[in-house]
């Protein structure tokens, strides 16, 4: 037995040091791809280019960088969403939704509602917020630096941003499923039982703010960071949320199951990487589904309901 163990473990030594190695080795190669060919050259130039047409004045490459730029990659990859949910073309589309039948098309009146609160939430909500943000990144005196930070560091901020994210999101999206909050508050978000992308930031005001905002805002005002790492971030994070509530397992994009499945099911899957979901016992359901069996990245064009369908119902 003592030798069997031994063996075993000097295996998973050596296996876990050899894909650590193997892992470091990649991310050194890519960071200095990025860094000297990509991001040393092309990005820091452009980013002096923009700073000096700006004449350095602060508070506008901070909207333009924090406000504009993921607004505009929200509502880009949305309205590309929305042409399939409002149109049904391309036709091929609707074969990669996930509760088929549902949403296809979308409801115009419910649709329209959504983009008015929506567009309330981002204009009277999110911007305003990024005020005192702003007043929070002038004091770190390195949000406006004139030297771009280094991919290696990029990638450091962006793990951390992640993790922050999903604790912030976890716990106050849990918070408001409260029987309490849920119907003065967050029932308004699970109106749709079927989401689809514009959806993700379709909430109460408080939602928006504890749920959707703050969990966002929260790392780049810790870290200090670059005004263009903060609006890559913002930018990734909304893109993100809008996968996971678009209805289409797509191929080559990070499944969106998990959020899918707590929109059908209400009291499972609460996060965004479904860390802590594991962690308190939250996926338990999810896990004994055909659901977590499709939830990874689909590499081919078969769609995983058509490869992994679900069970029969029993009345069929």
């Amino acid at each position: 037995q003592g030798k069997k163990l031994s063996h075993a473990l000097r295996i998973s030594a050596y296996v876990f040091s050899t894909g650590l190695l193997l892992f470091t080795a990649l991310v050194n190669s890519v960071s200095w791809f990025m860094q000297n060919i990509t991001l040393g050259n092309f990005w820091q130039t452009t980013w002096l280019e923009f700073y000096n047409h700006m004449e350095g004045d602060e508070w506008t490459i901070f909207l333009i960088g924090a406000a504009l730029v993921p607004a505009l990659a929200f509502w880009g990859f949305n309205g590309i969403l929305l042409v399939a949910d409002i149109t049904g073309k391309p036709t091929f589309i609707t074969r990669y939704r996930i509760q088929l039948g549902k949403n296809d098309p979308v409801d115009t009146k419910k649709l329209w509602k959504v983009i008015y609160t929506v567009l309330g939430n981002q204009f009277f909500i999110s911007f305003p917020m990024l005020v005192p943000m702003f007043y929070i990144m002038k004091w770190w005196d390195s949000t406006f630096s004139k030297e771009l930070p280094t991919f290696q560091w990029f990638l450091v901020e962006l793990s951390i941003f992640t993790v922050l994210e999903e604790i912030l999101f976890y716990y106050s999206h849990r918070l408001v499923h409260h029987p309490v909050l849920y119907k003065h508050i967050h029932k308004k978000h699970h109106e749709w039982t079927a989401p689809i992308g514009v959806v993700s930031i379709y909430a109460h005001p408080i939602e928006h703010i504890i749920s959707n905002t703050l969990p966002v805002m929260t790392g780049p005002m810790i870290m200090g960071s670059h005004i263009v790492s903060i609006s890559a971030w913002f930018s990734i994070a909304l893109v993100t949320t809008s996968i996971s509530h678009c209805g289409y397992h797509l191929p080559l994009l990070p499944s969106p199951e998990f959020h899918d499945f707590h929109h059908l099911k209400f009291n499972q899957c609460y996060g965004v990487l479904g860390v802590l979901d594991f962690l308190h016992g939250t996926d338990k359901m999810f896990r004994q589904t055909k659901a977590f069996e499709r939830h990874k990245v689909l590499l081919g064009l078969t769609p995983l309901s058509e490869s992994i369908p679900d069970p029969p119902k029993k009345d069929e």
